[in-house]
């Protein structure tokens, strides 16, 4: 971690920036433009034949500046995301869905870019969500594209759809702007930005951000969660060339929650994830302790690119980028593994040794009466089955994660005329990666388990080490005729994946150490929109696309040679009609998916605790595929120049698991359970996917009014099934946002350049669960109050 020095620099500079702002308010170019705007949602291209909307300011106010910047988008339709945390500061328990298709702790099926760039996947072992990418006082709009999608989409996982997280371009003034938030769960932030403006040549422009901020967990105040960022971008013109760069580096510590795997854990309290704040010197409870619970991660990324025409019409777009991802995921196992440091013993896992450190076992006939947590441990892990002097013992558990990433794409647009009447325009690009994920997993013993966690640096086992180099080359060509009001699209894209699993213990034994290319058939998008010249605004369109994702690393974890499962593909089709006018602006979207070869994620944690020896995060089941199919509607009204009014609707009817087809496929795969003579006993096909709302309605009214802005947002989530049976319900929710902003100058003309924000999330302090991800549910954050001052000079 970046040490104390800079962080206390910048909170000291943040604070006296603020005085010095007002002390120097008339030279200043105004308040801060944080949230003066009512924009629309609602995406219209040039006849575009894909559903597409993109985050607001207004959802941007709705969280506070320390907040992840994923929050931003749950008010969109089809969209819903879920984070167990009140910040967003586990990426454990975050979730995002989009019409079904999910990215949680165990599935990738959104892709997931950065200003257009891919993000290397969102999974926890190794990937990277758009948070630890960008800031959010950089973050431009969020550009969904659910289903069909764009055919250029950069992504190995967009089976559902695509999440383009944008930064904020450089500002033509300069301008100095210094932000702090201080908030529940002592929470607090501090932001400093500079923007360069104009440079004396006319052509460049950048910022320089650094941020940093904290914030404990909502359950029992114990979490030490910490994120240092620091960011720039450029932008120039050279040798005729319109360049952009991007550089951003983020350094986290977080402490995780745990999900609850029955109704009857959530019942008995709503507001526990059932860890402790307290050592207490008892392992089998200690493993519970929530400061061991970690995810550590720095993340590095960088790019630039170019744009430039060519000739008349053709223009032509390539760019380079570079992503390094380090960090680990720790846990506290309530014993030591016996790897051969005791000698002579026999004892598998010590859980007490004599004070000369020889495991002993528990006294024969002793009965345990340590009742939690899992519902109580066996006479092994109860100090009073043992002689008295026996010493507990005890691991820390690391998993190592490492990623790098290397990419090129070239993405190019011809233009031209065919008569007087057809416009056409040629799309195509190529996109080529080169990455390596690295992992391993090492054990340490406590230094002493009866005080605290302090561990030997030296590991005494590395139970695993492995790498998964894996290349990937996407081309596409796509082919555009417009024609008097309509609009007509074709367009061919296809993957080509290579995969490695390399074990280092034993690079010879090709049992585990292979690889596997899968190359998706030649996929096919296409629609048409039609405009009609004599209703100015009204547009309706029509679109078709065919995604896959590749195997990913991660079930090469748990699989041998010759049985890895086909790669997950899938189908979308939509049909809407949107409309933009000038105080009215909406959409209205059928769409219809299936998802084919559909990978479900198996936890290794239960209800009855966690098997720490498991090599991987879990192991995979070919899930036979997901039918989902409904609609979507969403619009805003500018009620008059200070009010705005906002609505989404979406419904999925249908969003269910199909199955292989074939009932000894889904008996092998655990979906299907069958008696002795073949009959079928229980099955999970047809069942309704886990964590997916079949209804969600969003209602939000912001209004700006001279010096002073506010809003409130209120998102209903209908029930949600927790696991593959069924037998398990979340139950619809309210949450509620409310912010309130006002200039300094309704204060005092000497603070006309300061901004002062109130931001409350789940205004009401309900309880639900939140993220849904293994046959398990996270709580959800209670109320939370942030107040946030920027100031800009």
């Amino acid at each position: 971690m970046m040490n104390t020095y800079w962080k206390t620099g910048l909170m000291a500079g943040v604070s006296l920036s603020v005085v010095l702002g007002a002390a120097f308010a008339d030279d200043a170019a105004g308040a801060p433009d944080t949230a003066r705007q009512l924009d629309t949602v609602i995406v219209l291209g040039a006849q575009q034949t894909y559903s597409s909307v993109e985050s607001t300011e207004a959802m941007a106010l709705q969280q506070a500046p320390v907040t992840s910047i994923l929050a931003q988008i749950d008010n969109l339709p089809g969209v819903q995301v879920q984070e167990g945390d009140a910040f967003g500061f586990d990426d454990w328990s975050t979730g995002v869905a989009v019409r079904g298709f999910q990215n949680n702790l165990g599935e990738q099926q959104v892709g997931i870019t950065i200003d257009g760039m891919p993000n290397g996947g969102s999974n926890y072992g190794g990937g990277a969500k758009a948070n630890r990418y960008i800031d959010t006082q950089n973050a431009g709009a969020i550009e969904v594209s659910q289903g069909t999608a764009d055919i250029a989409s950069r992504s190995n996982d967009a089976l559902g759809g695509t999440l383009n997280f944008t930064t904020q371009n450089p500002l033509d003034e300069r301008r100095v702007r210094v932000s702090a938030s201080l908030g529940d769960f002592d929470s607090q932030r501090f932001y400093g930005r500079y923007d360069s403006g104009l440079l004396s040549d006319d052509k460049t422009k950048f910022w320089v951000s650094l941020s940093t901020q904290s914030a404990t967990d909502h359950v029992n105040q114990s979490a030490d969660n910490r994120r240092d960022h620091m960011a720039a971008k450029l932008q120039t013109e050279q040798f005729g060339i319109d360049w952009t760069s991007y550089i951003s580096y983020d350094d986290t510590q977080e402490n995780n929650y745990q999900r609850l795997f029955s109704p009857d854990q959530f019942a008995a309290n709503p507001d526990s994830d059932e860890l402790t704040g307290e050592w207490t010197g008892v392992p089998y409870i200690d493993q519970l302790y929530r400061q061991a619970w970690g995810t550590l991660r720095e993340n590095l990324f960088f790019y630039v690119k170019g744009e430039k025409e060519l000739f008349d019409g053709f223009n032509l777009e390539a760019g380079l980028y570079r992503h390094d991802n380090a960090g680990r995921g720790d846990w506290v196992p309530q014993y030591v593994v016996n790897v051969g440091q005791f000698g002579a013993s026999a004892v598998p896992l010590v859980t007490f040794t004599d004070p000369a450190g020889t495991p002993l076992t528990p006294e024969a006939g002793c009965v345990s009466s340590i009742t939690y947590p899992y519902g109580g441990g066996g006479s092994e892990y109860d100090a009073a089955c043992f002689p008295a002097g026996s010493i507990p013992v005890s691991s820390y558990r690391h998993t190592h994660y490492q990623k790098e990433r290397t990419g090129a794409y070239a993405d190019f647009d011809w233009n031209t005329q065919l008569g007087e009447a057809i416009d056409n325009t040629v799309r195509g690009g190529l996109w080529y990666e080169d990455a390596t994920r690295y992992e391993y997993r090492d054990w340490h013993q406590l230094i002493d388990s009866r005080i605290g966690a302090d561990y030997d640096h030296t590991a005494y086992w590395v139970q695993y080490n492995r790498e998964f180099p894996q290349s990937t080359f996407k081309w596409y060509l796509e082919d555009v005729v417009k024609v008097s009001d309509f609009s007509f699209r074709l367009g061919v894209k296809q993957f080509s994946n290579e995969i490695e699993r390399a074990d280092n213990f034993t690079p010879n034994d090709p049992a585990l150490n292979f690889k596997v290319s899968t190359d998706s058939d030649v996929l096919f998008s296409g629609g048409a929109a039609w405009a009609p010249s004599a209703m100015p605004g009204l547009e309706v369109f029509a679109g078709y696309a065919e995604n896959f994702k590749a195997i990913p690393d991660t079930v090469l974890e748990v699989l041998a040679p010759g049985g890895t499962p086909d790669p997950e593909t899938s189908e979308n089709m939509e049909v809407g009609v949107r409309y933009s006018g000038d105080r009215l602006r909406g959409s209205l979207v059928y769409f219809d998916s299936t998802f084919e070869n559909r990978l479900l994620a198996v936890a290794n944690q239960t209800v009855d605790g966690i098997d720490y020896l498991e090599a991987s995060n879990g192991g995979y089941i070919n899930g036979g595929g997901i039918e989902s199919s409904g609609f979507e509607a969403s619009g805003e009204f500018l009620v008059n120049d200070s009010l705005s009014l906002f609505a989404s609707y979406t419904s999925i009817s249908d969003a269910t698991i199909l199955g292989t087809g074939v009932v000894s496929k889904d008996v092998a795969t655990g979906l299907t359970a069958v008696d002795l003579s073949g009959n079928i006993v229980s099955t999970v096909v047809g069942n309704d996917v886990p964590g997916i709302a079949k209804n969600m309605a969003v209602l939000s009214a912001d209004y700006r009014e001279g010096n002073f802005y506010a809003g409130l947002s209120t998102k209903w989530v209908d029930d949600r099934f927790v696991d593959l049976a069924n037998s398990w319900t979340a139950e619809s929710y309210y949450d509620a946002d409310l912010y309130a902003g006002v200039s300094g100058s309704a204060l005092s003309d000497d603070l006309s350049n300061v901004d002062f924000r109130l931001t409350v999330n789940n205004l009401f302090d309900g309880d639900w669960l939140a993220g849904i991800s293994g046959n398990g549910a996270w709580i959800s954050a209670p109320r939370t109050v942030v107040f946030t001052v920027t100031a800009d000079f």
